[in-house]
């Protein structure tokens, strides 16, 4: 991290708070509901930001202190300050220190981590010392938030904005991580240029491209593009819409931005939410949840405010502009400088199940990074499912329902999933193209946005779209899994 000159200003004003026994934070830290952990202290010892400052901005002498009194009036909800603090601690002695609170705290002592071993000798643990705050409510402190805003205002200025007076939340803020980048650090795609797939010289046949098709407008998104740049909003049938894609988790989404007639200018924060980006829109600064397309901390929650997800998929540039031959692609000429080779974009990452931001709970029916068809529908609020890819490869009909809603999913030799509702029409076959054959012998036609039937009927296309397992799991643990 590198920190801010002007931010020095800043400290000078909390040591001086710190010194003459002003305090930041005077109310009381909620206790944890059904906590293991010891209680929250009470509003009288809940310690002021500045004995945390002191750790990080203090000489060695002050931080020793500071620790000391940490450790006299210990609460669980000074655990996410610590952990956040600890990479960017200067003095060996000091780190030792607060990786011995750490480790006594969460129980990962003598014995019990696993992780590098610090200057001195402490083990460091950054993803146990994670899993254990998660896995507890440790209380929050009541400065926290001004915390998160002033410590990654050393990063990016714009990122105070974020945390500010204490916004409203719908999920915890210690889950909520730099991702390493500042404020759009990942820049989106705006209104790209766009060539037909003849002009494509640079895709080979096994290329993966996200592909659209709305109303008559037929578009192609290599992976290899959007890789670095997460998101492309794009104007499709004459519509403004955001294509949302999230490395970390492997989910692309599709979203009309634009809800009750306000559109949402919408950008990447710099932030992730359990290994899944969080957006952020231009207006109020709110983030919001890339899976739910809803705001999650800021002025704009609760306010019943969600995107509408559209219909997207993933498949092979070879089967998908033989379906659409008049298909546009992004062009290579993004404005950016970038290595758009196939795979040069978090290449270690893919290669590997490994992740690279942990999550609270992981699930081992499927490998981490394995591929899953993620299905939410609206009238169904709580259910969710997901259905490992490589059964679909294998059953490329597939029947199934989510509350009320059922539904068939046809699976081309690209790998492509549509999901069409069915109103419990029963298909047998499809031969990979324009006919799928249903119970009855009759021949449906497919289309992108519809199963036509032979007597006139429709049965309308749903959103849907891939995700890693680890990441859909870690948004919806409840969710119910079909492999």
């Amino acid at each position: 991290m590198r920190i801010a000159l002007h931010f020095l200003l800043l400290t000078s004003l909390l040591f001086a708070q710190l010194f003459t026994g002003m305090s930041l934070a005077q109310e009381a830290v909620r206790p944890g509901a059904g906590a293991s952990t010891p209680a929250a202290k009470p509003a009288a010892t809940a310690l002021p930001l500045p004995v945390f400052w002191a750790l990080l901005f203090g000489d060695e002498t002050a931080g020793l202190a500071s620790i000391q009194r940490i450790k006299d009036g210990w609460s669980n909800a000074y655990a996410p300050m610590l952990i956040e603090l600890f990479g960017e601690l200067r003095h060996p002695k000091i780190r030792n220190q607060v990786a011995q609170l750490l480790n006594r705290a969460s129980g990962l002592g003598a014995g019990g981590a696993v992780g590098a071993v610090g200057a001195v000798g402490a083990q460091v643990n950054f993803a146990g010392w994670y899993e254990w705050l998660w896995s507890i409510d440790p209380g929050v402190h009541p400065g926290y938030a001004e915390f998160k805003a002033s410590y990654y205002e050393l990063i990016d200025p714009r990122f105070r904005e974020y945390f500010a007076n204490r916004p409203n939340t719908e999920i915890r803020l210690d889950e909520i991580r730099w991702g390493g980048v500042s404020r759009d650090g990942i820049p989106p795609l705006k209104n790209p240029k766009m060539i037909a797939a003849r002009e494509a010289t640079y895709l080979g046949d096994g290329d993966i491209v996200f592909g659209v098709a709305i109303d008559g407008d037929v578009r192609a998104y290599p992976k290899r593009i959007l890789a670095w740049h997460e998101m492309v909003k794009d104007r499709i049938a004459g519509r403004d819409l955001n294509g949302i894609y999230c490395t970390l988790c492997g989910s692309m989404i599709l979203y009309d931005p634009t809800v009750n007639g306000v559109h949402h200018e919408l950008g990447t924060s710099g932030f992730l939410y359990r290994s899944n980006k969080l957006m952020y829109d231009h207006a109020t600064k709110s983030m919001w949840s890339t899976l739910t397309g809803t705001p999650v901390v800021g002025a704009l929650v609760g306010r019943g405010i969600e995107l509408k997800p559209l219909y997207v998929v993933t498949t092979t540039w070879k089967e998908w502009k033989q379906r659409h031959p008049k298909t546009l692609v992004l062009s290579l000429d993004t404005g950016h400088q970038r290595d758009y080779s196939e795979g040069a974009a978090y290449r270690d990452y893919f290669a590997s199940d490994k992740l690279m931001f942990n999550v609270p709970k992981l699930d081992t029916r499927l490998a981490n990074k394995a591929e899953v068809l993620a299905l939410r529908f609206d009238g169904a609020r709580g259910e969710t499912l997901a259905i490992a890819t490589a059964l679909l490869q294998s059953r490329r009909v597939y029947h199934d329902r989510i509350g009320t809603k059922t539904f068939v999913v046809l699976t081309d030799v690209g790998g492509a999933n549509r999901v069409y509702e069915t109103h419990g029409t029963e298909f047998a076959a499809w031969n990979g193209n324009e006919d799928v054959k249903d119970a009855r012998g009759q021949i449906w036609r497919m289309h992108e946005d519809r199963l036509a039937g032979p007597d006139g009927q429709s049965l309308p296309r749903l959103p849907a779209h891939r995700a890693f397992w680890f990441g859909w799991y870690a948004a919806y643990p409840e969710t119910r899994l079909v492999r």
